[in-house]
């Protein structure tokens, strides 16, 4: 500030000087306007010379030395060479920056790819140049969806839902995975991850062809040991004290049955991601008839409610809902005491349809709900194997969600309950009339 102070000091003084240098030389010529307007015309004169010393250097001054005019045109010149240095010192760091950004991705095991907000290629490391056939020199601008033709994966992008990764073929007609994972920045930008998945998508092929293979060759084995310990345990030549041994056997038998059915069910259900079209579900009826199913049961919860707010249908395979929403209520069935009660409500609003099963059973504690739809998962392993469950339920619940583009929810209370929601789109709802409509 005092810097800017003086400089100005110097030129008003060298300004005024000069008024007064112009005045004396008019009084000395006889006419002082005459006076005055020369000597003004020669200090602009050597304004304009300074002011061009300035220019001519701003714009070679990658060659020359800054000039040293003095007083204000002398700050001017010291701002300008400050400020071109800050220039300089954070070009060098952003530079610096960039090319440790460029060598940490290029040692990354996963492809990196930028876009812009209409999904242009911004920039990608060397990685996803080898997984994708990218080059730098044409493929800049390109949209990232003209590069990776796979209807699987403009969905994936156009549906914004970045939670999980989209697995897609790398090429037509080769056993070969990449797996995209969108991750949104900025204003519109998005970073692509990409990675080769084969190995695994190979391992978890295998993994499920070997257990429905298994699961089919064991149904026929299972069912004759069945039908054998069901004949034996109705035959009175039968000694007394092998009857409970039998008995045992039997609910052994069925039960690993119950097992074989599920996993049978489960890798129909993972066979196919498409969603299903199906027809209009009467859900009310399907509540009802659920109800009915637990109350038959030799023990049962004491209460069991059915709330249907909304008479809207659910369009789905009716297989495969029944499958998701009994699955609910036997869960809720087992672990509810009998003096408890479970509920069974249907709404609909701007979101969707919603279909909860709520229950008073002993809850489950908050680290084990993220694990709950993997398969064979238990909660507490000796209270499920009492229960007969075959810890398969609700990873076929989630899988028939799945095939509706639905979501299941849960929230529970250790002590108190659960709740298991069944979130559906807006676009699996039909009025009442119109499912009437369209089945008459």
């Amino acid at each position: 500030m005092n810097a800017a102070l003086g400089g100005w000091s110097y030129a008003l003084a060298r300004l005024a000087a000069a008024l007064v240098a112009g005045s004396l030389l008019g009084w000395f010529v006889g006419s002082y306007w005459a006076g005055l307007a020369g000597t003004l015309a020669a200090y602009l004169a050597v304004q304009l010379h300074q002011l061009y010393r300035l220019d001519h250097w701003l714009r070679n001054r990658s060659r020359l030395d800054p000039p040293d005019p003095g007083g204000l045109w002398g700050d001017v010149v010291v701002q300008v060479v400050r400020l071109h240095r800050r220039k300089k010192f954070h070009k060098a760091r952003v530079v610096r920056l960039f090319r440790e950004l460029r060598r940490s991705t290029a040692s990354m095991p996963d492809g990196v790819i930028l876009l812009n907000d209409e999904s242009e290629i911004l920039w990608f490391n060397r990685k996803a140049s080898e997984l994708l056939g990218l080059r730098r020199k044409t493929d800049f601008g390109i949209r990232i969806e003209n590069l990776v033709r796979q209807p699987e994966f403009s969905r994936y992008l156009a549906a914004g839902q970045y939670a999980s990764a989209v697995v897609v073929p790398r090429k037509a007609g080769e056993d070969s995975w990449l797996s995209f994972q969108a991750v949104p920045y900025g204003d519109g930008q998005m970073l692509l991850l990409v990675r080769d998945v084969s190995r695994q998508t190979r391992l978890e092929t295998m993994r499920k062809d070997f257990v429905a293979n298994a699961s089919h060759e064991l149904r026929s084995p299972l069912t004759v040991i069945a039908g054998y310990l069901e004949t034996l345990a109705t035959d009175p030549a039968v000694p007394a004290d092998l009857r409970a041994p039998l008995a045992e056997m039997r609910r052994q038998s069925e039960r690993m049955t119950t097992i074989v059915e599920d996993l049978l069910e489960l890798s129909r259900l993972e066979s196919s991601d498409e969603e299903v079209a199906g027809e209009p579900l009467d859900v009310a009826g399907l509540l009802a008839t659920l109800r009915k199913d637990v109350l038959a049961r030799p023990q049962h919860p004491s209460e069991v409610r059915v709330a249907i707010e909304s008479e809207t249908r659910l369009v789905g395979d009716p297989g495969l809902l029944h499958s998701a929403f009994s699955n609910l209520v036997d869960n809720a069935a087992k672990y509810t005491p009998a003096e408890g009660s479970i509920a069974l409500r249907w709404w609909s609003d701007a979101n969707g349809g919603h279909f909860s099963v709520t229950d008073t059973g002993p809850g489950i504690p908050a680290e084990h709900l993220p694990r709950l739809t993997e398969r064979f998962y238990r909660v507490d392993a000796g209270r499920a194997r009492a229960t007969g469950g075959s810890g398969l339920g609700l990873a076929i619940v989630k899988h028939a969600l799945q095939r509706h583009g639905a979501e299941l929810e849960v929230t529970s209370v250790p002590g108190r309950g659960s709740t298991f929601t069944c979130h559906f789109p807006v676009r699996r709802l039909l009025a009442a009339e119109v499912a009437r409509r369209a089945s008459a």
